[in-house]
């Protein structure tokens, strides 16, 4: 048997572009690169400030979810908290699997949502799918987290996160505070 030495296919300096340098060179380069970290950090939290200041809207409609508790309003959800976070999943109707982004984040979900409740918050993922195709999907993915079907009302579209029919005609939606070109 004759063994063969395996060559890499591609040159190291293609898969690390970075240069070299002395240690004292690195430590310049990474003192920057902190101070840039830290300004990030300090924007974010004032942009974090902002939205928590943020005034409240008033919602009049009322929402019924199916969910694994039976039919609940909106403001069921809170469960007896004060604050309410909303994850609008991409799966609607007939689509056998849910958006690859939005499973890959679902993923992280259940861990996250242990210390949820101890912030006066309760978490919920709402899909226009109908009930039934929600929950065999979160039992294949093996997902706990609460989720809730808006499939017959008009949740999904007044919060803009999907496209009525008189949109996808228009090729033209209203989503981020602004009207976009649909993907065709």
């Amino acid at each position: 048997m004759k063994m063969e030495t395996l060559e890499p296919k591609t040159d190291m300096a293609e898969m690390n572009p970075s240069k070299v340098v002395s240690e004292a060179e690195w430590l310049v380069a990474r003192k920057d690169v902190l101070t840039r970290e830290k300004e990030l950090t300090r924007l974010r939290d004032e942009v974090s400030r902002h939205r928590r200041e943020m005034p409240w809207v008033r919602v009049n409609k009322r929402y019924i979810f199916d969910g694994p508790d039976g039919k609940e309003t909106l403001a069921d959800l809170f469960a007896g908290r004060s604050q309410l976070v909303v994850y609008h999943f991409m799966l609607g109707p007939g689509w056998g699997e849910g958006c690859k982004s939005c499973s890959y984040l679902a993923d992280h979900f259940d861990g996250a949502n242990w210390h949820l409740p101890h912030r006066d918050v309760t978490f919920v993922v709402i899909s226009r799918a109908p009930l039934s195709e929600i929950e065999a999907y979160k039992k294949r993915m093996g997902w706990r987290f609460k989720w809730l079907s808006s499939y017959g009302n008009d949740f999904n579209f007044d919060y803009h996160v999907s496209a009525t029919e008189e949109e996808k005609k228009k090729g033209k939606m209203f989503y981020n505070y602004r009207t976009d070109e649909l993907d065709r």
